[in-house]
């Protein structure tokens, strides 16, 4: 049984017991987060597409831990002109463990 779900502006194709990271949730380390949009269901052969959310259907998971992303660095240069600019940005996830889907 698996389930497409979206959070933070993309969408995750989750099982139980996944470990996925997402964009920053709120909670503590050990908490349970829900997420309701679900897209698509699929158990036993049998598949519920959603136009677009299905209803009656959640995911249940727990916050594993806060972490940070790769650092990107964004070097901009105008030639001849000894302009140069240099940035870096680690984004901020939420690594959550899938528990159970609840149809």
């Amino acid at each position: 049984m698996f389930a497409v779900i979206k959070t933070g502006g993309k969408q995750y194709r989750v099982a139980a017991n996944d470990v996925i990271t997402v964009a920053t949730l709120a909670g503590e380390p050990g908490t349970a987060v829900t997420f309701d949009q679900v897209l698509m269901v699929t158990n036993d052969g049998n598949t519920q597409v959603g136009a677009p959310l299905i209803q009656g259907v959640t995911v249940a998971g727990e916050v594993v831990e806060h972490t940070r992303g790769e650092k990107v660095i964004s070097f901009k240069k105008r030639r001849r002109q000894n302009s140069r600019r240099k940035r870096g940005h680690r984004q901020d996830y939420t690594v959550v463990r899938i528990t159970e889907i609840r149809a």
